[in-house]
């Protein structure tokens, strides 16, 4: 330390407290980084890199950004999963002796975001706390930005806690330091969060309210934790956060994190975005809080019967009422985000303007209640009756907050003129002395005929008369007092001048400090409305979801479904509303689905490109639609209340978690077998196709038939293993249905009709025509399947009599036998690279076990030739 300035040795010492962050130093107008802090943040932000004498001639590293657009550098580092610990300045450098006192005053994590323009404006900004027990863990979550504060108890492994935190969207994880740094590597490497270490679980005794009523040690330790980074990180007011609700997960729809992304409720599977998911297809919402609410309605669908019941019954009176409805909508486009604002007072970074949004939303919010009320809808008018408009702080907005106030607070021009009697006063001296000075200018210059002459004003030498050099001849000196001498003029000050400079500038400083002490107690006094303003919050944006639920029903044409009370499911012309709605809607086919007791168990057969993933997926989310209290894309529908979804679909590999394609799925199928009841819905595509045939069959068989036998779930199980369709036959409550397609003029037509009975053929030669692939290897492909086909049905299915029919001498050549029939030994090098050229472009994954066979019967029957080839060489050189 001794060998560095008093400055920089000001910064090492700050900086050991803050070792994870950037501490962003402020120097005058910029924020200054040192030593490694300057190596990387000069890489992320791409900035210049520079360097100081630190003292004794020590060239220390240094970068800086300027304090007044500091906000985007800081939006990019914790975009990348950063922190930043802001350290200012915390005593007047006027009367500072020595260094100036420097102090973190916050620090900014990827979960506590408050800026704006730092936030999705329709999604959550969450962070997480995980405290581990014995056989569970505590799990607690936190949007700072709104107060939201939720906690819960997980009994699952580390990864699936992981895929809690990372299914709930949060940025940052907090978690004590006796989470050992393996499971804390898997956070960050494989799941991409920030971690931040808390072991302190005292909170201060004001906030005690959010946490008091929580009985579970195990939960409040939780809960406690995660709010105690908060104050240690955030060192300023957290009146805005809530009670911590407990959820009871067994009150909503379980949808596991994979099974989520399988269905893409909020997000694409492959390109990571809105568009194209459920909840791109249902937000008509128009405000951000009502957006907000529907990505987490979508992620915990209701179980309890009424209340699915009630949000379809509002949905109904939406629709039936499409004038009023469009009258709400008008409203609420006008109501800014009560729940951020609220954070905001509550936060001490609000300013005018966020005041002025408040006091206009609230003035939207009787109209609201009105037209509510004019439905005529119990439920509508009972939410109506509950709704406080809270009249009285947007009175007081009304009365003492400018509509065009600057967005900084300590400027002036925020408060209304008539709301404070000394205010006005300051105001009424400060217009009046500029009055008199635009007359004395006027006087001064009759009375020395300078039509020239001018009074100006600047901070440091405040009000002036200012005369040409010309001129000076024509001012009297006696009066005039000589102020400053500039190149072409000179600058004058007069006894009567300067002493109303001293009223003016008096006024116009008081005035500006009072505004301020007033802005401060208003925003106090909003302070208290808190609590009011986030239920306020919660009530509209309740209705904002329910009527884009309306919304989305009328454009869709959906059906209001019905609840079954004996488990039975049946959708008439169902359709999947994303793909519908991506598509021309007069191009899509809809298909009817029917499950009850006796059919528990549906085989799809078909072939790919046919149509069902689409089909299942569709059962999926109409289910999901009414469990949220939405109508269903469907002509007539009939549901169950499902506890759980499981999908495993598609074909996807783990390489960072060192797990192969099927061991994904193989794991994801246990999972659902493991925690499906026989009110879950299974999706189960091409199970065992990432095998063998024989384990391939061995393994979906036993699946199916161990649902069907101990699980008794609802399940849609899709397979090309045409073998598979004999189980109806000795499963009595599983029921074979195929996607129909057509041969016209030697090409399939799919026409994405679900009927009962098996599929007839799996077209897979087709689909591969479809795709391009050479038309020799078509051609080629056919004639093998003609053979295959042919011997078949005379042998029937002995493996021994096949192995000895495709093994059989024939006059058709392979299709690397045309090109290798006459050539001599030096060719066979090239034909084995043929083969691995060949054998690395098969997609296995998207062939049926029939079509794998035959390639593969073709290559070795290739390899086989250059062995016979190679012996005729070595004989006839012998």
């Amino acid at each position: 330390m001794a060998e560095y300035t008093p400055m920089i040795q000001q910064y090492l010492t700050i900086k050991a407290d803050y070792q994870d962050a950037f501490l962003f130093f402020r120097l005058g107008d910029f924020y200054e980084l040192f030593f490694d802090d300057a190596l990387e943040a000069s890489k992320e932000l791409e900035i210049t890199l520079t360097s100081r004498d630190g003292g004794k001639g020590n060239r220390i590293p240094m970068c800086g950004v300027p304090h007044h657009s500091s906000k985007n550098y800081i939006a990019q580092l914790i975009g990348k999963g950063f922190k930043v610990a802001i350290c200012e300045q915390v005593e007047d450098p006027k009367t500072a002796k020595g260094v100036v006192k420097r102090d973190v005053v916050q620090i900014i994590t990827p979960g506590t975001v408050m800026e704006g323009s730092m936030l999705d404006e329709k999604a959550n900004n969450f962070i997480a706390s995980v405290t581990p027990f014995e056989n569970r863990y505590g799990f607690a979550t936190c949007d700072l930005s709104t107060g939201e504060c939720s906690i819960t108890l997980l009994d699952e492994d580390w990864k699936g806690v992981c895929l809690q935190i990372q299914s709930v969207g949060a940025k940052e994880v907090i978690v004590p330091s006796n989470v050992d740094s393996e499971s804390r590597v898997m956070l960050r490497d494989q799941f991409h969060l920030t971690v931040s270490i808390e072991d302190d679980i005292e909170i201060p005794e004001p906030l005690h309210t959010i946490s008091e009523h929580l009985d579970v040690p195990e939960i409040r330790e939780s809960a406690e934790r995660l709010v105690s980074y908060l104050v240690r990180t955030q060192k300023r007011s957290l009146d805005h956060l809530q009670r911590f609700s407990y959820v009871d997960r067994s009150g909503h729809m379980k949808i596991d994190p994979n099974s989520k992304r399988n269905l893409e409720l909020v997000e694409t599977l492959r390109q990571k975005q809105k568009k194209g998911s459920l909840l791109w297809l249902l937000d008509k919402t128009v405000t951000a809080m009502g957006g907000r609410l529907l990505k987490q309605w979508i992620e915990r669908p209701l179980v309890q019967q009424a209340q699915i019941e009630e949000r379809l019954e509002i949905v109904e009176a939406f629709m039936q009422q499409f004038f009023k409805r469009e009258e709400i909508r008008e409203q609420l486009l006008e109501v800014y985000d009560l729940e951020r604002l609220a954070g905001k007072v509550s936060y001490g970074n609000v300013n005018a303007r966020d005041l002025h949004q408040l006091k206009r939303s609230l003035q939207k919010v009787p109209q609201v209640k009105d037209i509510l009320l004019d439905m005529d809808h119990t439920g509508l008018v009972e939410r109506s009756g509950k709704m406080d408009p809270c009249q009285e702080l947007a009175g007081l907005l009304e009365r003492a907050i400018h509509e065009d106030a600057p967005l900084t607070i300590k400027d002036g021009n925020i408060i209304k003129d008539g709301y404070h009697e000394g205010l006005d006063a300051y105001r009424d001296a400060s217009v009046n002395g500029k009055s008199w000075i635009a007359s004395l200018e006027q006087k001064e210059k009759e009375r020395t005929g300078i039509r020239s002459l001018k009074i100006g004003y600047n901070r440091i030498f405040g009000y002036y008369i200012e005369c040409t050099r010309s001129n000076l001849h024509l001012i009297d000196e006696e009066r005039y007092e000589r102020k400053q001498t500039l190149a072409n003029a000179e600058r004058f000050i007069t006894p009567e001048l300067k002493e109303k400079e001293s009223i003016i500038l008096e006024a116009e400083e008081k005035s500006v400090e009072l505004e301020y002490e007033l802005f401060l107690t208003i925003r106090e006094k909003v302070k208290e409305y808190i609590p009011k303003l986030q239920l306020l919050a919660k009530q509209l944006s309740e209705i904002d979801v329910l009527q884009s639920f309306a919304v989305v029903s009328e454009e869709g044409q959906f059906c209001k479904p019905q609840l079954s009370e004996d488990g039975t499911l049946h959708i008439v012309s169902g359709r999947h509303p994303v793909v519908e709605k991506m598509m021309n809607r007069q191009d899509y086919v809809s298909n009817d689905v029917y499950m009850n007791d006796e059919r528990e168990v549906i085989l799809i057969t078909g072939p790919n490109m046919a149509g069902k993933s689409t089909y299942m997926r569709q059962v999926a989310l109409s289910s999901i639609l009414l469990q949220v209290g939405c109508y269903v894309p469907a002509e007539k529908a009939t549901l169950p209340i499902f506890d759980q979804i499981f999908t495993r679909i598609g074909a996807a590999d783990d390489l960072a978690g060192g797990q192969s394609t099927f061991m994904v799925e193989m794991m994801e199928t246990e999972y659902a077998l493991s925690h499906a009841t026989d009110k879950s819905l299974l999706l189960l595509d091409e199970i065992g196709r990432g095998t063998s045939t024989y384990d391939g069959i061995s393994l979906a068989q036993s699946i199916v038939e161990y649902i069907h036998e101990q699980i008794g779930a609802k399940t849609l199980f899709s397979t090309h293993y045409h073998e598979l369709t004999v189980l109806e036959d000795s499963l009595e409550r599983l029921q074979n249905v195929h996607v129909k397609a057509v041969e016209e003029d030697g090409k399939v037509v799919f026409l994405h009709r679900v009927e009962d009975g098996k599929a007839d053929k799996s077209y897979g030669i087709h689909v591969a025509q479809l795709a391009h692939l050479p038309s020799r290897l078509i051609d080629r492909a056919n004639e093998l399947l003609g053979l295959f086909e042919a011997k078949q049905s005379d042998d029937s299915s002995d493996p021994a009599t096949r192995n000895e029919v495709v093994n059989e001498p024939s006059n058709q050549l392979s299709l690397f036998e045309h090109e290798a029939e006459s050539k001599p030994r030096q060719q066979k090098g090239k034909d084995q690279n043929a083969v691995l050229s060949h054998l690395k472009e098969l997609e296995l994954l998207t062939m049926t076990p029939l079509e794998a066979m035959n390639a593969l019967y073709e290559l070795q029957m290739t390899l086989k030739k250059d062995k016979r080839e190679e012996s005729k060489w070595v004989r006839s050189n012998s």
